[in-house]
């Protein structure tokens, strides 16, 4: 297995560690975080633009999260759009801002947070795995075809699997980190 190969896998599991960041961010804890109205779209003119994209997103607060929407027209879209997204908020509009206070976590819902959290890292680990399986099948086709040596082989597979590990060890990391962030009062 090259080098190149070898970057190209480290890649694949980089790429599982930033989307699974991206997916916390997203994940609600007890403070205010413009990145946690990230995933949110609203309809404007005509198509579905990121949040970010139609207004300024600030968080004047530790419990607020406030949206300058530029255009006056697209209060409304907006407003709408963070009350339909499915992360429990109501936000308030006074002329073209729209406030967005963040309510008290209750113990269920920092355990249901958790566990959502968990279900991210796990997806995490299984992309992980997944990158890990397509380098040894290559190794294995290598070996068949004589490129490379029995013992190149078992070489370059225990360099996959530490790779593997550590990257698994960087997920579990951030779970345990975004686990201890949900449940801080």
């Amino acid at each position: 297995m090259s080098d190149q190969e070898l970057d190209a896998l480290q890649r694949r599991m980089n790429g599982a560690i930033d989307a699974l960041k991206q997916e916390f961010a997203g994940l609600r804890t007890g403070r205010a975080s413009a990145s946690l109205l990230d995933p949110i779209k609203v309809n404007a003119y005509g198509s579905d633009m990121p949040l970010n994209q139609v207004g300024t997103v600030a968080t004047p607060e530790p419990r607020l999260i406030s949206v300058q929407v530029w255009d006056k027209g697209l209060v409304k879209a907006v407003e709408k759009a963070i009350r339909e997204s499915g992360l429990g908020l109501n936000p308030q509009v006074e002329g073209t801002l729209v406030r967005v206070p963040l309510p008290e976590l209750n113990a269920e819902r920092r355990a249901e947070l958790i566990k959502i959290a968990g279900k991210y890292a796990e997806q995490a680990r299984v992309a992980v795995r997944n990158v890990r399986r397509d380098g040894m099948d290559l190794l294995k086709k290598q070996e068949k075809d004589r490129k490379i040596s029995e013992d190149e082989h078992k070489v370059q597979s225990e360099k996959v699997q530490k790779m593997t590990d550590a990257v698994i060890a960087k997920i579990d990391e951030a779970f345990a980190s975004k686990q201890k962030d949900i449940a801080q009062v």
